[in-house]
């Protein structure tokens, strides 16, 4: 599926800032921002973002490595394509094994 990534990825291509519109520009690293921006691209990106996070973070096998181990939280609609698209099992991909034992509900 991503195999032709590095043909794909934009000259110059960042992750789109709306994707990160609780984030302050001014004092964010993309680096140690890495899994609030895999999380994002998982559940709002585009196959341009996906591309451009390759860029980013070492390639198809750094980004794998990103939502096995760091990424605390994805909706499950990501995380199965997260686990489709990078050929993971569920089982072992860390949202999914620490996953809240109670749901946190918005008041209403």
């Amino acid at each position: 599926m991503w195999s032709d990534w590095k043909d794909k990825v934009k000259p110059n291509a960042q992750i789109p800032k709306k994707l990160l519109w609780d984030v302050d520009w001014n004092n964010f690293d993309i680096h140690k921002g890495r899994a609030l921006v895999a999380t994002r691209v998982a559940e709002r990106g585009t196959l341009d973002d996906f591309n451009t996070m390759f860029s980013l973070y070492g390639g198809v096998k750094g980004v794998r490595k990103i939502y096995q181990n760091e990424v605390k939280e994805l909706n499950p609609r990501a995380l199965a394509f997260v686990s489709v698209a990078f050929g993971l099992k569920k089982d072992k991909i860390k949202c999914y094994t620490q996953k809240r034992s109670k749901q946190v509900l918005w008041n209403s």
